[in-house]
This record gives structure tokens, sequence and C-alpha cells, in this order.
């Protein structure tokens, strides 16, 4: 899972060089894809329930799931890039939202609020600690900031599957939840809106925006649980 995740964060230095106004969507989705092949792996995505991409690419009000297409990024947008690869029966699986030129200082705010909180769940995989004490920091953490943690999507498990038990909440209460050991491997993945938490689904049965238009923001590592603290297998 370690050459894995190391593959992923490779493929993502790489095509992020090229996030700028003027590219579509589906130039950077052509240019993952090859990264991942020519390294050896497949895309995690790509035909995943039928999904027709090997990125997800989600921009502005759009929550997750965006699918590439000839949409140009402009400048002043932000958008989110989730990736999953293959690489020897392990999976990897991250995300970054990214500035399009300069943002406005909300859009600023919100992709700062939201890595950190990323950050704030991760510290919390520690042996012994629970699950409940991950999703609880994260949500203390974004709404101290005046935003909103996307409720209908989730983090998960990790390892010879993209989705395994268990699911982890982005909210919750601490003390709740399945203790962690050490081995246990999650992609954690806050999401976060400006406005309202909830959301709905576009009519190509995929692409999830803000129900109020809102804009909204995902970060995702993936990261094991060790005797030494937490690891970051994206990185």
């Amino acid at each position: 899972m370690r050459k894995a995740g190391a593959l992923l964060r490779q493929v993502f230095n790489e095509f992020e060089k090229h996030i700028a106004p003027g590219i579509t969507t589906a130039e950077l989705d052509k240019k993952a894809e090859k990264l991942i092949r020519d390294a050896g792996a497949r895309p995690a995505f790509l035909g995943y329930n039928g999904f027709p991409a090997t990125l997800c690419t989600s921009i502005n009000e759009q929550v997750v799931h965006g699918i590439p297409n000839r949409r140009a990024l402009k400048e002043g947008d932000i958008v989110s890039v989730d990736c999953g690869l293959v690489l020897g029966g392990f999976f990897a699986d991250t995300a970054k939202t990214y500035p399009v030129g300069r943002i406005s200082a909300e859009a600023e705010a919100l992709l700062k609020a939201t890595e950190e909180s990323l950050y704030v769940g991760i510290e919390e995989m520690k042996v012994g600690n629970r699950l409940g004490d991950l999703s609880a920091a994260i949500q203390d953490h974004i709404e101290a900031r005046g935003f909103a943690i996307v409720r209908d999507y989730t983090g998960h498990g990790i390892g010879r599957a993209m989705h395994e038990a268990p699911q982890v909440p982005n909210y919750g209460t601490r003390g709740d939840g399945r203790r962690m050991e050490v081995g246990l491997v999650l992609a954690i993945e806050p999401m976060v809106n400006v406005g309202t938490w909830k959301t709905r689904t576009l009519d190509d049965d995929w692409t999830v925006v803000t129900a109020d238009g809102s804009l909204s923001a995902h970060f995702e590592h993936t990261i094991a649980v060790t005797a030494d603290g937490p690891l970051i297998l994206t990185a």
C-alpha cells in the first residue's frame, strides 16, 4: 500500500502542473490515466459501478463524483480532483481541491479549513482511539469556522478493495465507534460546503452538488494506523 500511495502522489504531482485557466477536465483525465498506466498500475475509478473516467473532477458547487468533460477551467474556479489506483492488488485513494488562478477570499478560507480538517482527523488515528474521535475532530474544526460538513458521503476503509469497512463519517461523537488498531487503513475525506450541508445528485446520476449552489471543497488521504501513529500513504 505504501507503493500504491507513493505512485498516486507522483501522478498528482505531474498532472496538477497543468491545472490552469483554459484546460478542460477531460484533458486532465487523459493525462492522469496515461501516467497511471505507464507506471504499471490501473485506474481504480474507471468502470467502477459504471463510472466513465479515471478522475472525479468537481468544480465550484460540485461536491464529488463530477465526470470529466470538455468544460474548460476558468480563472476563479475551484476544482476538486479525486483519484484512485490499483498497484499489485492494493488500492490508494486521494483528493485535493485546487484554486484555478486567483480565487475569492471565501474560496481560499474554504480550502484552508477543509485541508486543515483532514489533518486534524489524521491526528486522531492512533492505537486505542475510536472512529468517533476522528469524526468529531473534523466536525468541530469545520463548524468552528462557519462551514458545513457534508453528511451524505463518508470516508472508508481501503486495502484490497476501494471501499472496505468501516465507513468514516466526517461528523460524530468522541468515544463512539470502532477502536483503532495497528494495520487499519482508512481513506479520510472531509467534504465541506460554504452553505448548507445538504446535497443533490444531477441527472447524470453521478455528479453531486450542494443543494443551495454554494461552493464545496474536498481533501482526502489514505492513512495507515501504526504503532508510531498515523502514516499518510498518499503524502
